[in-house]
């Protein structure tokens, strides 16, 4: 019988090969990727952010693992083609300019089109992590802008 791993164990590895064009799987360790605070500009709270790819000659997107205490979250901001996040643990909120702000949880994917301002993080008490994937254009994958407010963030 064959067993499927579950998507939380397999996902994290393959998006952390680099795209290379050899004979051989090529495999990042976790070690060899240095974790680093999220700017308070363009974070509230406490973010660290763990690179996992970048964009090379073979794909135009990056990728990474982003941590978010409660109560931390992204500033607004737009992306030039989408972006896509995959939530891996804990619980969150997500929401687009003039929209609702909507839970998330583990195991959901979230996908924001193409300059569309949205921001992500936890909620007030629960923490989040999330695999976010974004193209990049003309050499760029995101606009920050201002931070989310403490007004917007907790209606």
């Amino acid at each position: 019988m064959k067993r499927i791993l579950p998507t939380a164990l397999w996902l994290p590895l393959l998006l952390s090969l680099p795209a290379h064009a050899q004979d051989t799987t090529q495999i990042s360790a976790a070690g060899d990727r240095e974790a680093f605070a999220g700017a308070t500009e363009n974070f509230s709270g406490t973010v660290t952010v763990t690179p996992l790819f970048s964009a090379d000659e073979f794909t135009n997107a990056t990728g990474g693992l982003v941590e978010f205490t409660p109560g931390a979250r992204t500033a607004w901001h737009t992306h030039p083609a989408w972006q896509t996040i995959i939530i891996t643990s804990g619980i969150g909120w997500v929401q687009e300019e003039g929209g609702e702000r909507i839970e998330v949880r583990a195991g959901d994917v979230v996908r924001f089109p193409p300059d569309v301002r949205h921001w992500h993080g936890a909620t007030l008490t629960n923490s989040m992590t999330h695999i976010a994937i974004s193209p990049m254009v003309d050499e760029n994958n995101v606009e920050w802008a201002e931070l989310v407010s403490e007004e917007d963030y907790a209606q």
